[in-house]
């Protein structure tokens, strides 16, 4: 076949599946060349994720308002998309104390395929509207299917059951719209271009999605009041570290000493927020616990609300 057939062939080949010329002949390159072919694509990812911020805003912006309401923000995918949406949801408990049902990884294949190969489940389509089901997934609720290509059966058939039950819907894919239409209520499209390995979604595709995840699930937790200033407030205290990084915590923005700190920790059962407040207000754990609830959670409206009724 001659190179121009080739060429022609490309463009009816899904974004992701076509051939990166940049990398052609890879495997006649030496270590150095490689590496720097590598480091020079992962360039793409940040580029990507960048144009994608008017639609990474709206998604943030709607499930926040979603989760307020008493809603749950699921993500759902195969394969590599399966597990980057586990591994964000999976880290939202210890970093931000939140109930492991508030958001959920859904993998074709469940627990199995975060260690074992499942992609033959990602031609399923009936499969993951079960997977929906028996987690009661309902209209209150946000789904974030997650498919390179744009295309995956079991991630198309949850966006579309998500759509009818009129769930926030939003998905995120790496191919422009004329490879796969995706009719939601947020599209966002991380476009990284052909792999270095044609096909290969877990590089540049998939370092997209985890940056993309990442600032999803931190915003929404900061627009929840989780975070004060640059710092974990709503963090749980489950070992040595996190024990350690409470108490810096509580020193840096309350001025409290170690033994101070481990004192409010151990009467607020590790709340750092809690204890925050206490430190800088000198309310009593129970009227803390009160400004806290009325605060929607939120230490620094809390911390305002107590200014304010001094000053009155």
């Amino acid at each position: 076949m001659t190179l121009n057939k080739k060429c022609k062939d490309e463009k009816y080949k899904v974004l992701t599946e076509q051939i990166n010329q940049i990398s052609n002949e890879l495997d006649t390159k030496s270590t150095e060349e490689i590496v720097n072919i590598f480091t020079e694509a992962d360039k793409a990812p940040q580029k990507a994720v960048e144009q994608a911020i008017p639609e990474i805003v709206n998604a943030i912006d709607a499930i926040t308002a979603r989760l307020r309401s008493n809603g749950r923000l699921f993500y759902i995918g195969t394969g590599t998309s399966g597990r980057l949406g586990v591994l964000d949801a999976s880290e939202c408990p210890p970093t931000f104390s939140t109930n492991p049902d508030l958001v959920q990884g859904v993998i074709a294949g469940g627990t199995p395929s975060l260690t074992n190969s499942s992609e033959s489940l990602e031609d399923f389509s009936d499969i993951s509207v079960n997977d929906l089901k028996v987690r009661n997934f309902s209209n209150k609720d946000v789904l974030i299917g997650i498919t390179a290509s744009g295309r995956t059966p079991y991630v198309l058939s949850a966006l579309n059951h998500s759509k009818k039950i009129k769930a926030l819907t939003i998905s995120i894919s790496s191919v422009p719209e004329h490879d796969s239409t995706l009719k939601n209520d947020i599209d966002i499209r991380l476009i990284t271009g052909p792999e270095i390995l044609a096909g290969s979604t877990r590089l540049k595709a998939g370092t997209a999605t985890k940056m993309a995840l990442n600032i999803i699930s931190t915003c929404v937790m900061i627009k929840l009041g989780k975070v004060y200033g640059n710092r974990m407030v709503d963090l749980s205290v489950t070992n040595e570290k996190l024990k350690e990084r409470a108490i810096g915590i509580l020193f840096d923005i309350a001025s409290v000493n170690r033994k101070t700190a481990l004192k409010l920790l151990k009467e607020t059962n590790g709340s750092v927020k809690l204890s925050l407040l206490i430190a800088l207000s000198g309310l009593d754990i129970a009227e803390a616990k009160q400004l806290l609830h009325s605060s929607q959670e939120n230490l620094r409206s809390a911390l305002i609300n107590v200014n304010r009724k001094i000053f009155n």
